[in-house]
């Protein structure tokens, strides 16, 4: 870090930070705060919804996803733009003719307060562990490559994001997440080029393509049937579909986003926009992460990106065991520097030398052992370190190889991506505590200001919550894997009672939220001991079986036990 990356990045957050406070500041009201007063045009609603998922965890973790496994993770998105056409026909026409605050405002309506409360604590519980996670993430990440200090990492970060967000609410979240995408997608386009700059000189585009075909990195679509693979077409279209018609219709982080849009058809493009760019942008995020594995086929690379493992080692008595390691790795990166040039050459040639190609292959191998004997090294060196590093690998390319100022940006990138995300997650916290929880139980009338007090105050509330939740984090396999986790375990039930709610008629208040309890019960032990224990599932299922089993229990127990009952409660949908 120079002085001019200490600038870029410090003007940055801080321009973001004092513009959205300023711009947003004096809500007047509840609807105000939360809802923005419904005047936020069509394109700042997707650029405010692709801000929302698009977290530091995305530009962390998807690069090094793609440098280890591919383009692969790619299929998990094959399925949102379908979610977004259903969301767009459905759930937004539906939450408008409400007049909803909250997407769970909602569920009281068509079923009762029992099915609006239990739904509403499955989202406080899953994204408040998700918004601490946005916060984490960039926070380990950073503090291990920079030597920086996790806690103060965390607790910086967190108090940037609750400045602007208790200022402003919705509307401050969605004037600042403008300028985050801005310094975001600039980030990365500059990053994809340099690296292509930096490859040999007569190494075309097409060449870097096949050097990483060559090792399986290029591997877009899987057909497998296989329940254990984790990323298939199969499992991305149904699964992720059920993923992203859960999230995106009816996780308030991003349900707020378009309900503050101007209108029906103002929300409905700004979803739309989402669904055509955000399976390209994933896409490009993973082939960045593609060119930097081809990048390091003619550079120096690490045994182990993650520098607290080096550390550990430099400490222990196994260094030895360590640095012979790496003596071979570095004789291996040589011979597969030669293999790869010589690649190129016939490559530009036109002749895709099939010798060669089984050599790289058998270098690609041969490297990988390597790793894997190291980090049974690392284990044993300390046994409760993390010696998985794809969240390390983009990070320790920025750091290493981008020129001054560029380093400031990408760090501005990844600040920018997690404050967009943390500020959703905090707002939709606030706001769904406030009107489902706090709101739905008071007996007495309170005023308009009471209510943006206490909304205001939740938002600090979470953003404490959200801030000690990164402070005692651990790290796992694949930060952007945790979060998808963590949100298919509770998705789909939640999912299972819109769908319900929405295009199910017959099915009442009991039913619903009997039937919900059972499927939440149900995905706890299906994923410990079909994923966690065993990972006999790919965890994108859950998504899948908690929606399905929620309708149908819901439709048989209300046609076993409640057939004929009347329900008080129930909103007859047109």
């Amino acid at each position: 870090m120079q002085l001019f990356d200490w600038i870029v990045l410090i003007v940055t957050l801080l321009f973001i930070v004092g513009y959205g406070s300023w711009k947003t500041r004096g809500s007047k009201n509840v609807e105000d705060f939360i809802l923005g007063n419904n005047e936020t045009p069509w394109y700042t609603v997707g650029l405010s919804v692709m801000a929302t998922q698009a977290s530091a965890i995305t530009f962390l973790s998807t690069p090094g996803q793609a440098y280890h496994d591919g383009m692969g993770f790619v299929q998990f998105y094959f399925g949102l733009p379908i979610a977004m056409i259903v969301i767009c026909v459905t759930f937004i026409p539906l939450y408008h003719k409400s007049k909803v605050f909250t997407a769970y405002e909602f569920l009281e309506r068509r079923f009762d307060v029992k099915t609006r409360s239990l739904a509403a604590i499955l989202f406080l519980v899953q994204r408040g562990l998700g918004t601490g996670l946005t916060i984490y993430a960039p926070a380990i990440i950073l503090s291990a490559l920079l030597g920086w200090n996790l806690t103060v990492m965390n607790i910086l970060i967190g108090v940037l994001v609750i400045i602007y967000t208790f200022s402003g609410g919705t509307k401050a979240v969605n004037v600042t997440q403008k300028q985050q995408m801005f310094v975001i997608m600039s980030g990365m386009f500059i990053t994809f080029f340099l690296i292509l700059h930096y490859l040999p000189n007569d190494m075309t585009f097409n060449s870097a393509l096949h050097i990483a075909g060559a090792n399986d990195k290029m591997d877009i679509v899987n057909f497998s049937f296989d329940p254990e693979e984790k990323y298939t077409i199969w499992s991305g279209i149904t699964g992720g579909f059920f993923l992203a018609l859960a999230y995106f219709g009816t996780d308030q982080s991003q349900v707020g986003r378009y309900l503050s849009g101007k209108s029906v058809r103002e929300s409905q493009m700004g979803l739309i926009m989402n669904g055509l760019l955000k399976v390209p942008m994933q896409f490009f995020i993973l082939l960045t992460g593609v060119m930097v594995f081809v990048f390091f086929q003619f550079n120096p690379v690490p045994l182990n990106f993650n520098p607290n493992n080096k550390i550990a080692i430099e400490k222990s008595a196994y260094k030895d065991e360590y640095h012979a390691l790496e003596n071979q790795l570095v004789k291996l990166s040589e011979d597969k520097k030669v293999i790869n040039l010589l690649y190129i050459d016939q490559l530009n040639q036109d002749y895709d030398n099939p010798i060669l190609r089984k050599e790289l292959v058998a270098l690609s191998n041969k490297e990988k052992d390597l790793r894997d004997k190291a980090k049974e090294i690392i284990v044993k060196a300390d046994n409760n370190t993390e010696t998985n590093d794809k969240d390390y690998v983009f990070f320790h390319f920025i750091l290493h190889y981008l020129p001054k100022g560029l380093i400031g940006l990408l760090l501005a990138v990844i600040l920018s991506a997690a404050m967009s995300s943390t500020a959703s997650g905090l707002t939709a916290l606030a706001s769904t505590t406030a009107i489902d929880i706090y709101k739905r139980n008071q007996k007495t009338e309170r005023s308009e200001k009471h209510y943006l007090n206490v909304t205001k105050f939740f938002t600090l509330f979470w953003g404490i919550v959200a801030i000690l939740f990164a402070c005692v984090g651990t790290l796992f396999e694949n930060l952007i894997q945790l979060v998808n986790i963590i949100g298919s375990i509770f998705y789909g039930t939640v999912l299972g009672i819109f769908l319900v709610g929405f295009y199910i008629k017959r099915v009442q208040a009991k039913p619903m939220f009997i039937s919900a309890i059972i499927s939440q019960l149900t995905i706890f032990v299906i994923y410990y001991f079909m994923i966690y224990t065993q990972e006999k599932l790919g965890y994108l299922w859950l998504n899948f079986i908690g929606a399905i089993l929620t309708i149908i229990l819901s439709i048989i127990i209300q046609f076993l036990f409640f057939k004929g009952k009347s329900d008080d409660n129930e909103l007859i949908l047109e």
